[in-house]
């Protein structure tokens, strides 16, 4: 719709009065030239007055159209506001959306690693455990310093007891003589 002319209103009330000649008869839209303008003011007036009415509802609607037009720009002027602070708001969420998604992809490829881990562990322990824990799960190696030397015969040779790390060695013996509450009749100490 075209505006055109003051935004007074032109053709408020009429007085009783007046002398204008006051038509009687509808105009057409294929009338005269009078006769459409005056069809214009009428669309017109009836959308200011549906615009003061969505502006605020339940209140009587405005005839000032000056009224309707700044009531307008202060209600799209507040709606660009909230609009703004809703995309500048969406904007942070998606990035934090973005950032908790690439922390989830981390958890979960640390979680697979640590279930992995844990599996290999367990294999490990199935392992040990199938083995009688009291045989090593090799032969212990005789280390160099201990081997025959030059000059000593190999049949007189000092051997020493390689012990198991982390492994008390009377765990090994049968609960007989493992029970230290006889040992003071048994073997009295010596003087």
């Amino acid at each position: 719709v075209e505006i055109d002319g003051s935004f007074g209103d032109s053709d408020g009330l009429k007085e009783s009065g007046s002398k204008k000649r006051v038509r009687s008869e509808s105009c057409n839209a294929s009338s005269s030239k009078a006769c459409r303008e005056k069809l214009r003011r009428d669309r017109l007036n009836d959308k200011f007055m549906e615009l003061g009415s969505i502006l605020e509802p339940g209140r009587p609607p405005k005839t000032d159209k000056s009224a309707i037009l700044i009531d307008a720009v202060r209600m799209v002027t507040q709606l660009r506001g909230e609009a703004q602070k809703l995309k500048d708001s969406n904007t942070s969420l998606q990035e934090r959306i973005k950032e908790l998604k690439s922390e989830k992809n981390e958890l979960r490829d640390e979680k697979q690693r640590l279930k992995a881990e844990k599996e290999r562990l367990e294999q490990q322990l199935k392992a040990m455990n199938a083995q009688p824990s009291f045989m090593p799960p090799a032969p212990p190696a005789i280390p160099a310093a201990f081997a025959a030397a030059p000059g000593q015969a190999p049949g007189n040779k000092l051997v020493p007891l390689i012990g198991y790390p982390g492994v008390a060695m009377w765990q090994f013996m049968p609960p007989a003589a493992v029970d230290t509450s006889q040992d003071h009749v048994l073997r009295p100490p010596v003087a």
